[in-house]
């Protein structure tokens, strides 16, 4: 695999003046009702809190001081080794029915397991189990131990073939500062049922709120996405922090499962965030792709999925 080419400071600096100029339009934009909406409450949705069982499915922003902005994420997900960082697990199997710890390592190029990470969204390892038809998701952050040994802790997982993503930040050696994210593939034994995804839509409700998403992003070109968040037709104030914004947001790619992390502008002050959320987009790949975003009220976390449409 080839690892993507990371923009030069002048480009990063342009492409963010850029997006932010784009970004203005589609905010103005978000507030207009959808054309279409579906249920995001798929079985198999976890919020990365408490475990729960999982089965097949079905106010301004700014650009500057957010994680991850003018960042470029190395590879697409889709291997498990890229510039000699390498994601190894023993566990190339995990039951069904119930949780069940996934055991995993980063090494360096120098063979030996990285134990030195820097932070990204507050979190030092950001793990993703996500099954191949994209209707199961979780979002976890595992523990380290001091050997460089992480432990995820994924809810129960249905039967069929799952991708474990490792997203993280070497925190010195030859990747220092370089955001990476590898897979490996998991076997869940069993009576696996694939499920088609929703068709694309502008809309999607999850828990009593109505997730609105406003952009038309083109497969290899940073786009701004902006999202707006009601609940009972009226617009919703009170959300909380989650990652140090205020939502967080997953991309997938319908039929590889390639991986994308859209990184959010819109900057996290206090318990009062939304109704508008504005994201950086920079999508590879045209086609469908699966977005789930998470976000906080009341203490709670609530993950919407919709397909997204990219030319």
């Amino acid at each position: 695999m080839i690892a993507s080419t990371r923009p030069t400071p002048r480009k990063r600096a342009l492409t963010a003046a850029g997006a932010a100029a784009a970004l203005t339009l589609a905010l103005a934009a978000c507030g207009s009702s959808a054309d279409s909406s579906h249920d995001s409450s798929m079985p198999g949705m976890h919020h990365g809190g408490s475990a729960s069982p999982t089965t097949p499915a079905g106010h301004g922003s700014s650009m500057s001081g957010m994680p991850g902005m003018g960042r470029s994420v190395t590879g697409d997900g889709l291997t498990d080794s890229v510039e000699g960082y390498r994601f190894t697990s023993p566990d190339a199997t995990l039951k069904a029915g119930r949780a069940a710890p996934y055991r995993f390592t980063i090494t360096g190029p120098d063979g030996k397991a990285v134990t030195r990470f820097a932070p990204e969204q507050t979190k030092r390892m950001h793990f993703y189990a996500v099954r191949s038809d994209l209707t199961g998701f979780q979002h976890l952050h595992p523990t380290m131990a001091p050997d460089g040994t992480w432990t995820a802790e994924p809810a129960a997982l249905a039967p069929g073939s799952w991708r474990m993503f490792a997203s993280f930040t070497p925190g010195g050696g030859s990747g220092e500062g370089e955001d990476f994210v590898l897979s490996r593939t998991v076997t869940v034994p069993g009576e696996a049922t694939s499920a088609a995804l929703p068709p694309a839509a502008h809309s999607t409700r999850v828990d009593g709120y109505t997730v609105t998403v406003s952009g038309e992003p083109m497969a290899g070109m940073p786009h701004p996405l902006a999202v707006r968040i009601t609940k009972d037709g009226k617009p919703v104030t009170d959300l909380q922090p989650y990652l140090d914004t205020y939502a967080h947001l997953t991309a997938f790619h319908r039929g590889d499962a390639a991986f994308a992390h859209l990184h959010p502008t819109t900057t996290a002050h206090g318990d009062h965030g939304g109704p508008g959320l504005s994201f950086h987009a920079d999508l590879p790949t045209a086609g469908d792709w699966r977005l789930f975003l998470q976000f906080r009220t009341g203490g709670k976390l609530h993950t919407a999925a919709l397909t997204l449409r990219v030319g």
